[in-house]
Formats: C-alpha cells, sequence, structure tokens
C-alpha cells in the first residue's frame, strides 16, 4: 500500500517486536468479539488504532467495577496495546478521514449492523477494494448480510440460545442454562483472528487483500461438538447432562471431604489406574464398567460408587496423586483460586503492572512472541498523534474538531 507516514512515525511503530510488527490494523470494531480479536493481533505486534465513534465502545460504561481513568474493566479486557482515535463516521469529513488513514492500513475490522459502512459510503466490493487492493477487510455480525435472518443484531446469549448451545448446559433441574461466559463472542475473536491470519498470508503470494467474514450464528454452530453430529448420527435429541459428558464416562464432577473436583476419565488405562488409586479395584472386574461404552449405559450406578469412594478424600491429595498417575483430575477453582495458582505466574498468564492488570498472552511463539503491553487507551486519546501522523496539520485537525468529526469527549 502507499505510504502516507511520516518515516520516522512508521519506524516507531514497526519496531513494536511480535510476528505481527510492521501490521497496521483499523479496529471499528466495539464490544467484544472485534476488539478481542485486534487486541490479540496488537499483543502479536500490529498496529493497532482503535476508533471510536463519538458515543465511544458501550463496554467502557459496563461496569461497576471502573479503573482510574472511569473505563469498565471489561473494556480493559480486551482493548490494551491499542492506540485510539475518536471519528463521526456518519460525517462526511469523519468518512474522508477514514479514507485517508486507509491509505496506510493493511487490516479493517468493524462489527457493524450489515449495511452501515455501505450507507456511509465505505462499502468494500464497491468502494474499498478498488481503493485498497491490498486491504484485508473483516467484517464481524451476528448472521452476515443476507439469508432469512441476514442483517439482524446478534448477542451472544441470543446465539446460545438460538443455536442450541443452552439446550445443553445446565441440568434438568436448572433446565437450559447460558453459559458462564460469552463464549460465542469469545470465539468469534478467535474466528476473526485466524481468518484474518489466513488472509494475510494469501496476501503474500497474490498481492492481494481480501473480504473475510465471522458471524456470531456460524460460531455458536460449531461449537456444538459432538454433541451435533451424536444427533445427525443418532437422531437422538442432546439432553442436559450437568457436567457430565454425553460420551464419555466417568467424565463429571465429584465431591470430596473438603470441596469439588473434575474427573476427566477418557480411557480403560485411565479409569483401571483411577480405580486402583481410590481402592475401587472390584470394578474393574464388573463386565458394566469395562469399556466406556458399558461405563456410559450404567453412568448413574457408576457415579455412585465414585461418589462413596471419593468423600472421605481430600481433594488437594487427590487431584495431585492421580494426575501424577496419568490421571486427569483438577480442583473447581474459584476466579480468584484460579489466578492464585503458582503457575499461573510460571506461565505468565497474569499481567500486574503500571497501572494495568489483566490475562496473560495465550499463544507462544519462541522466536517472535507476543508480549501483553500498554494499558487500555483513553477515549479519543491519540487522535491528533495519529492524524499528524498521517499528514494532518493542526490547522485541519482544530478544523475537524470545530465541526464535531473528532469528538474530544464521548458523548452521552
Amino acid at each position: 500500500m502507499s505510504d502516507g507516514l511520516p518515516r520516522a512515525a512508521r519506524a516507531e511503530h514497526q519496531s513494536r517486536n511480535g510476528s505481527l510488527a510492521g501490521i497496521r490494523v483499523l479496529d471499528l470494531s466495539r464490544v467484544l468479539a472485534g476488539p478481542l480479536c485486534t487486541q490479540m493481533l496488537a499483543d502479536h505486534g500490529a498496529d493497532v488504532i482503535k476508533v471510536e465513534p463519538p458515543r465511544g465502545d458501550e463496554t467502557r460504561t459496563l461496569g461497576p467495577p471502573f479503573n482510574s481513568d472511569g473505563d469498565a474493566a471489561y473494556f480493559t479486557a480486551v482493548n490494551r496495546g491499542k492506540r485510539a482515535i475518536a471519528l463521526d463516521l456518519a460525517h462526511a469529513d469523519g468518512q474522508a478521514l477514514l479514507l485517508h488513514l486507509l491509505h496506510d492500513a493493511d487490516v479493517l475490522v468493524e462489527n457493524f449492523i450489515p449495511g452501515t459502512m455501505a450507507r456511509w459510503g465505505l462499502d468494500y466490493d464497491t468502494v474499498l477494494r478498488q481503493r485498497f487492493p491490498r486491504l484485508i477487510y473483516c467484517t464481524i455480525s451476528g448472521f452476515g448480510a443476507d439469508g432469512p435472518l441476514g442483517g439482524l443484531p446478534g448477542y451472544d446469549a441470543v446465539l446460545q440460545a438460538m443455536c442450541g448451545l443452552m439446550s445443553i448446559n445446565g441440568d434438568p433441574r436448572s433446565g437450559p442454562t447460558r453459559i458462564g461466559i460469552p463464549i460465542v463472542d469469545h470465539l468469534t475473536g478467535y474466528t476473526a483472528l485466524s481468518a484474518i491470519l489466513l488472509a494475510l498470508l494469501e496476501r503474500d503470494r497474490s498481492g492481494h487483500g481480501q473480504l473475510v467474514e465471522a458471524t456470531l450464528f456460524d460460531t455458536a454452530l460449531s461449537l456444538l461438538v459432538p454433541h451435533a453430529a451424536n444427533w445427525m448420527q443418532s437422531d437422538r435429541t442432546p439432553e442436559l447432562l450437568g457436567s457430565a459428558h454425553p460420551n464419555i464416562a466417568p467424565y463429571d464432577r465429584f465431591a470430596c471431604r473438603d470441596g469439588a473436583i473434575f474427573l476427566g476419565i477418557l480411557n480403560d488405562r485411565q479409569f483401571r489406574r483411577f480405580c486402583e488409586h481410590v481402592g475401587l479395584g472390584a470394578l474393574l472386574a464388573n463386565e458394566r464398567f469395562t469399556t466406556n461404552s458399558q461405563r456410559l449405559i450404567h453412568r448413574e450406578l457408576l457415579r455412585g460408587e465414585i461418589e462413596a469412594a471419593l468423600a472421605p478424600l481430600s481433594r488437594e491429595s487427590i487431584c495431585r496423586d492421580l494426575m501424577r498417575e496419568g490421571v486427569p483430575v483438577g480442583p473447581i477453582n474459584s476466579v480468584p483460586q484460579a489466578f492464585q495458582h503458582p503457575h499461573v505466574q510460571h506461565r505468565r498468564m497474569r499481567v500486574d503492572g503500571d497501572g494495568y492488570q489483566g490475562i496473560g498472552v495465550p499463544a507462544r511463539l519462541t522466536r517472535t512472541p507476543g508480549e501483553a503491553s500498554g494499558s487500555p487507551p483513553a477515549y479519543g486519546q491519540h487522535t491528533d498523534e495519529i492524524l499528524r501522523e498521517a499528514g494532518i496539520d493542526e490547522q485541519r485537525i482544530a478544523a475537524l474538531r470545530e465541526r464535531g468529526v473528532l469528538p474530544h469527549r464521548r458523548r452521552s
């Protein structure tokens, strides 16, 4: 793409470490899926410019808790390492300014309701693809632009309900239950990330960008492993099983003397080691428990035997000893307990410093490692800096701000 930046400015941001150093991303997304995707790009060295509307990213307000800058902790979880510009894209001058910034961008990410960018004269097929042939344009939406649900807004919990995820989460007493994290949004962010990286790799061969898409609808359905395959093969509707697994037993939550554990036995070898360790050796000669298929059929009987064996035991000792013998098991921890484990510090999965706290970088590259660097930006924090880099002079910036194209504070 053409180089619209002063060389010093480009060098400053290309000097970031990571496998994506030198890649510039314009992030027009908000809430979770899009910002999580672009945060992961930033963690690995991309220069991510967060473009916010006059009202700002709604996630800034989703608290308490709030940080010292008044932004919700939710916002800080998915926006670190970015620079921020406030821009009114409903204004013709705002649209022109975005086009100016795109001259030096590799990736644009947006999660508007389909048709929004076209309404602003920024449609990919008719405008952006011709002007910026190397641009990777990533659109994230609830259902896509067409089809029976095309163009409708999508929200994580609604997609969990519509796509069958709630129907397999919970037990008969609770009924269908929302999964406790916004898992559809999360995985949609990872899906968008994968699509962008695939398109960047292909661009190295062809020299051309392309439109890539991630939808909450597709992502939610893709999560139904193995439940969808089970239904397609058997024509039996998956049921609520609590913490149990539809294809494996014992694979469930159990109570010990001082708390709950999750036992995840996958094969007969692990089952044998477990039984020998907890005094259930007699089960190994019982034909109802010799194979996983038989254990599934008799899962309730097996559960009673395991509950009786584990009830007097300490969960810390049983988890430690069984894991050393190759039996998958772990304590059911609270969020604080999970992050207080020494292995979290060893893996650098908690970031705490310079006024920022967050979760570490899960993708590890040995030669070009990522880094959770830079606090989340304040609203419009880098507007003047970014525009000066793009060759916009102070007089022009002042005029745009005067006309409301560049809000300096969030509108209520």
